[in-house]
């Protein structure tokens, strides 16, 4: 008597068109194929979204492979017929609704194939020497069937990510790099042209950066972030450039103004060597030699502070337009955020007047993300007192935080 392996679903689920390709595939394995359940399984993982399944019916198939006792599935012999109850447990005690509903997905998908009993239940009849005849369950012959087809869709998936994996690197070391440089670069002071040639400041290549990192999706592929990641690469070169440039011109200075010193110190009668000065301009010149003590040894451009921290101005009398007035407005907005004159005398002994009026503008700027201004000064002096902190980079967030605002209101 023929056996015949039941075709179509018991019960009110009706036959479709992918049950029957499935079939079709199944019933197409040569019976010598042989492939390794757990290869097989790993390379439907890593090309889920292609198969169409989700990781809870991957735990389902999971679950259903522990059934069949060998670990190499042959053309034959391939039904398993676990009870729903088995399987759930198997399924990290998955409940009976969500196991069905992913059962019906694994058979969509071609995985796997019904081999329903007259009842619907799962079993097995064996022969008069113990081995089985006709099993109804789930056949596993799809997975034997098309493993070549999972494989090489899982090492498509895998180069994809390889490739996605290497443009984000890519990208995050050119934003490290850009952000760090355009930081010494607004420290040190270095210009940004040669000649009339290059960007007219940094402001503006921080502002090309940011236009670059705004145009980055949270999510995006290889062919979307690939002309970004080249961007980034251009404009990361073109900074180092600048940055060069300026050793060898400061190098080149340095020869040449040794050499003047060597000449000069050769002429020990020269007027200004010889004529002492009047006493205004010697008072003159310690009034300007103070003035620079107050500023700091790496200035920045005031402009750029209160474009940082815009918020520093509501409390000023007239508004700010030097030095002088930014610290008068620091000493009013001092008390307001709860800074002790013990953390503030701290800040002055290490950062100096301006540098620790900056820092406190821009704890005004971020109030509501810091829960003790004192605290977080004491953090940033400690820190800075170390060599581990910069406000520089500081004054870029806040400048890029202000600017990702605008573009999204």
């Amino acid at each position: 008597m023929e056996k015949r392996l039941s075709t179509t679903p018991f019960g009110r689920r009706t036959l479709t068109l992918a049950h029957v390709a499935g079939q079709v595939i199944a019933d197409t394995c040569p019976p010598a194929k042989a492939t390794h359940k757990w290869n097989v399984f790993r390379d439907i993982c890593a090309a889920k979204v292609r198969v169409g399944v989700s990781e809870r019916a991957l735990a389902v198939l999971d679950a259903l492979l522990t059934f069949h006792p060998e670990t190499v599935l042959t053309g034959e012999g391939l039904i398993v017929f676990p009870s729903n109850h088995q399987l759930c447990l198997r399924a990290h005690g998955m409940a009976p609704a969500t196991l069905r509903r992913h059962l019906a997905v694994l058979v969509d998908a071609g995985l796997i194939v019904r081999r329903d009993s007259p009842n619907g239940k799962r079993y097995a009849r064996k022969g008069s020497h113990g081995e089985i005849e006709l099993a109804f369950g789930f056949d596993l012959a799809p997975l034997v069937a098309r493993a070549e087809e999972f494989e090489a869709w899982a090492e498509e998936v895998r180069a994809e990510e390889r490739a996605l994996k290497l443009v984000r690197e890519r990208i995050t070391i050119c934003r490290r790099d850009l952000t760090k440089m355009i930081a010494m670069g607004i420290e040190e002071g270095i210009p940004t042209q040669r000649q009339g040639i290059g960007p007219a400041s940094w402001a503006d290549i921080q502002g090309e950066l940011l236009t670059i990192l705004g145009r980055l999706p949270r999510k995006g592929s290889v062919a979307v972030l690939e002309p970004l990641a080249q961007e980034l690469s251009v404009l990361a070169n073109e900074v180092h450039s600048l940055l060069e440039m300026h050793l060898k011109n400061q190098n080149m200075s340095g020869n040449e103004s040794h050499t003047e010193r060597h000449i000069q110190s050769s002429k020990p009668d020269s007027l200004t060597d010889s004529e002492p000065s009047f006493p205004e301009s010697r008072g003159a010149a310690s009034e300007r030699e103070l003035e620079a003590m107050r500023l700091p040894v790496r200035a920045y451009p005031l402009g750029m502070v209160l474009d940082a921290c815009p918020d520093i101005i509501d409390y000023s009398r007239g508004g700010i337009s030097s030095w002088r007035d930014l610290v008068a407005t620091v000493a009013v907005v001092r008390p307001i955020l709860g800074i002790s004159p013990s953390a503030w005398a701290e800040a002055l002994a290490v950062l100096g007047e301006i540098e620790a009026s900056i820092v406190v503008a821009a704890i005004l700027q971020r109030a509501e993300a810091i829960t003790s201004a004192g605290g977080y000064l004491r953090n940033l002096t400690r820190r800075a007192e170390a060599g581990e902190f910069s406000l520089g980079p500081m004054l870029m967030a806040l400048i890029g935080s202000r600017t990702r605002d605008r573009r999204s209101a």
